[in-house]
């Protein structure tokens, strides 16, 4: 069972303990912008060679770190920007061909009540760092890092829908004039009636559209959006029928899955449980995909540095290649300032690249 919950502890404990990530090889701004040309009425690059997805990229993290709310930017979480952290890691990752970032945030911290405006300090800490990645060509993710929850209040039932899509409406209407950037609707909800994240869903997506946003919306679906689980029912009624209801006006929408290839699937453990397991995991929602003319997307998925993982890195990636009619992309988990050795870190240290990287290399 995914649990990213646990993941987000290991960061703080890293945070805390004053872990500083390590900066890219490449220089700052003049790094070369590498949007690659968009299939015109997409949205969406175009590979820059054959066997490639649209989207590749990384996880940029660190404005989703700690559980203090609001917090501290600075002490207790921080922006993966040049103005903010002294990172120009994101450079490094764009030659190494990545063309899409996901960033991770907290809904109270932009957001400080519910329906209301938006706190000025922190929309321009995510409008900075998010117009200088697209301002290098490539694509970014907006995701707000919160499992479907405000203040730990479900969305649904102690957030009413409507809240949330005030908070979407806001949104879309501050990035609705850039098309390099992508709207993740919420990370990995779980805990929940699988209807009831539907119905916040769709409210949010008629938010979007309603302002005006004609962007590709990731979708997640219950139970920490598990590729293996898409089919479950353990968790109430199975993500692969209920989101067949998912409504977008625009009908430009995918379903982001995460999956993880350890022994659970939960992405706490540094081992994987086999050279092929990433394709075996990932194959239902494959099938699911292509059953109902859907698309998906990877939004996150790692291992850790040793042989079997990275062959697993290899084969997940192989996967979707090898199913591209029904695949957009992939973000790794994960990049960004204060990981120190974190385990599934793709950040260089002291100038190195990770053996994650060379596993991955083969499909930038």
């Amino acid at each position: 069972m995914k649990n990213h919950r646990m993941r987000g502890w290991l960061t703080l404990g890293m945070l805390l303990g004053g872990c500083g990530g390590g900066e890219g090889s490449a220089s700052g701004s003049d790094a070369p912008a590498v949007k690659e040309p968009v299939a015109e009425g997409t949205g969406a690059p175009e590979p820059s060679r054959a066997g490639l997805l649209p989207y590749r990229g990384i996880n940029l993290a660190g404005a989703e770190f700690g559980s203090a709310l609001p917090g501290t930017h600075g002490t207790t979480y921080v922006y993966p920007d040049p103005a903010y952290s002294n990172y120009m890691t994101a450079d490094y990752y764009i030659a190494q061909g990545m063309n899409t970032f996901r960033l991770p945030f907290k809904w109270e911290r932009l957001q400080r009540t519910r329906n209301a405006a938006f706190d000025a300090a922190e929309l321009t800490r995510l409008k900075t760092t998010v117009n200088r990645l697209t301002g290098k060509g490539t694509f970014v993710i907006l995701d707000p890092h919160n499992y479907a929850r405000y203040n730990g209040q479900v969305i649904g039932a102690g957030v009413p829908n409507a809240d949330f899509a005030d908070f979407w409406k806001r949104l879309a209407t501050e990035f609705k004039g850039n098309p390099q950037v992508l709207f993740g609707l919420m990370n990995e909800p779980y805990s929940m009636p699988t209807e009831q994240w539907l119905g916040a869903a769709n409210a949010a997506i008629q938010a979007i559209r309603a302002a005006g946003a004609p962007q590709l919306i990731l979708v997640p679906g219950n139970a920490w959006t598990g590729a293996h689980s898409w089919g479950g029912s353990w968790y109430g009624t199975p993500n692969a029928t209920a989101m067949l209801g998912v409504q977008d006006p625009g009908n430009h929408y995918a379903f982001e899955a995460h999956q993880y290839l350890d022994g659970d699937s939960s992405g706490t453990q540094a081992g994987c449980v086999s050279a092929t397991i990433g394709a075996q995991r990932m194959q239902g929602f494959t099938n699911w995909l292509r059953a109902h003319g859907k698309k998906g997307f990877l939004g996150e998925f790692a291992g850790g540095p040793d042989a079997v993982c990275l062959s697993a890195l290899d084969n997940i990636l192989g996967h979707l290649e090898a199913n591209a009619d029904v695949y957009l992309g992939w973000t790794y988990w994960a990049g960004g300032p204060w990981w120190g050795d974190y385990f599934y870190s793709l950040e260089p240290q002291g100038g190195t690249d990770t053996p994650q990287l060379g596993a991955l290399s083969g499909h930038l």
